[in-house]
């Protein structure tokens, strides 16, 4: 999504959920409660006065103890529809920046664009750089979580994240065992597919292996849909050496069968949102969902870590490295 001016910041997503049950996420305590603020962190309302004028008074407590009060600013307020505040005020300094939330439905799915205004283009760039340390923009696929879960009771964990690469190539860069291989493990660990049938009914078999080149794990991949250039869907499992299923070699109770859904969303000529959701697969029990729910802070780092290097690599493919 081209920006029209330097010093904004925009977002979009997209629920799938009808405009009202996103409104009432937004705008009732309770709800808002759940899912307000980055990944790890918890909310206290003070008070709150959703109109034209009125104040929202909340704390954000982070996981290190530190608390952040804010005090956001209402200008606007159009109920299902629009929502303009200052954010970032409290009664020790001025608020950082303007939000404008645009909230639209089409087919029972509900848009949410958000701009984000800042003084000038170099205090739009240092808020970038700050929301991406803090992982601000985990707040939006808590939201996705929280909704989630209220309208089908399904655990599900969401995590978007902006590569500054065509669509043609986020695509390329998920279905290519080369490139896969590149930046899908975590720091310092190497991957090996054994088996690379990247396809609607394909598998793969693969294993990654420690720095100190001692302990290796293995895993496959069922591929269930493939749909170019935007959509991927497969199911992960846990392996031995010979590719039979095992368990997370960390965690017995982890899910023995995962479900991975990637979307990747143009957001400009030369920008690609990739959106990925993991799930229980069917028939997995209450222990391993409960393992799983609970896992959320760290699913967010490994992926986190995987995306970095993504970026990285996405950087060097446009330098000519192969």
């Amino acid at each position: 999504m081209a920006e029209k001016n330097a010093n904004e910041i925009k977002l979009t997503r997209i629920y799938d959920v009808p405009v009202k049950i996103v409104w009432d996420a937004w705008t009732q305590d309770d709800q808002v409660a759940q899912w307000w603020g980055p990944r790890g962190y918890t909310l206290t309302i003070h008070s709150h006065d959703l109109r034209s004028g009125g104040l929202w008074h909340y704390t954000m407590h982070g996981p290190d103890g530190t608390d952040y009060v804010n005090k956001s600013r209402y200008l606007e307020v159009i109920p299902l529809s629009k929502m303009v505040y200052d954010q970032g005020g409290n009664d020790e300094q001025k608020p950082m920046f303007r939000v404008t939330v645009l909230f639209a439905e089409s087919n029972g799915k509900t848009q949410m664009d958000m701009t984000m205004t800042l003084p000038s283009p170099e205090a739009a760039e240092n808020t970038k750089k700050f929301i991406k340390k803090a992982n601000g923009n985990s707040t939006w696929d808590r939201l996705a979580e929280y909704l989630e879960k209220g309208t089908s009771h399904r655990e599900i964990f969401v995590i978007n994240r902006s590569f500054q690469a065509p669509l043609e190539t986020l695509f390329k860069v998920f279905t290519d065992p080369d490139h896969l291989s590149r930046w899908v493990p975590p720091a310092g660990f190497t991957m090996k597919y054994l088996k690379a049938e990247i396809r609607p009914g394909g598998e793969s078999f693969y294993s990654m292996t420690d720095p100190s080149g001692q302990h290796t794990m293995y895993g496959k991949a069922k591929y269930l849909e493939i749909t170019k250039p935007n959509r991927i869907v497969y199911t992960q499992q846990f392996s031995d050496e010979k590719g039979n299923v095992s368990r997370h070699p960390m965690s017995p109770t982890w899910p023995e069968t995962m479900l991975t859904t990637i979307l990747l969303t143009p957001e400009g000529p030369a920008q690609t949102r990739v959106t990925l959701s993991w799930v229980p697969y069917e028939g997995s029990s209450a222990p391993e969902i409960e393992t799983f729910a609970q896992a959320r802070t760290g699913m967010t780092g490994g992926w986190t870590g995987s995306f970095d290097k993504l970026e990285s690599h996405l950087e060097g493919l446009k330098g000519g490295q192969p």
